[in-house]
């Protein structure tokens, strides 16, 4: 796509600080990190969503994520762990897949979830499982 930001950066056309890089994906930093590290893994070839990647991209990813990054960043940043998180239309900013690798640190400022929004278990699951 002409005018995905993600697009321009696997293109070169635009500037980025890449960690990895081989055929199907590049890994780069996010430029507004939620914790130190926060990287973001892109595929390549342009997807929208989850409904529209390929299987070949989601296995390598996982294999370079755990192989490869989260060696790296437990390393490097002595981080305590690593929340992966790929966000779907809404709160998907940059219609380009891509996943979130978030490093977790002791007494980080980063939450997940807010309670407040949460409905009641049992309704939850009738509604799903229905």
């Amino acid at each position: 796509m002409n005018d995905c930001l993600f697009c321009k950066i696997i293109k070169k056309e635009l500037p980025s600080k890449t960690i990895y890089e081989d055929q199907l994906i590049q890994v780069i930093m996010n430029i507004n990190p939620l914790t130190n590290g926060h990287l973001l893994v892109l595929p390549k070839k342009h997807f929208t969503n989850i409904l529209d990647i390929d299987e070949e991209f989601i296995n390598h990813s996982f294999k370079i994520i755990k192989k490869e990054l989260y060696p790296i960043l437990k390393e490097k940043l002595n981080c305590k762990g690593l929340t992966i998180i790929e966000n779907n239309e809404l709160g998907q900013e940059i219609r380009h897949f891509h996943i979130h690798l978030i490093p977790r640190y002791e007494n980080d400022e980063y939450k997940e979830v807010s309670s407040k929004d949460i409905k009641n278990l049992d309704e939850i699951f009738s509604k799903i499982t229905k």
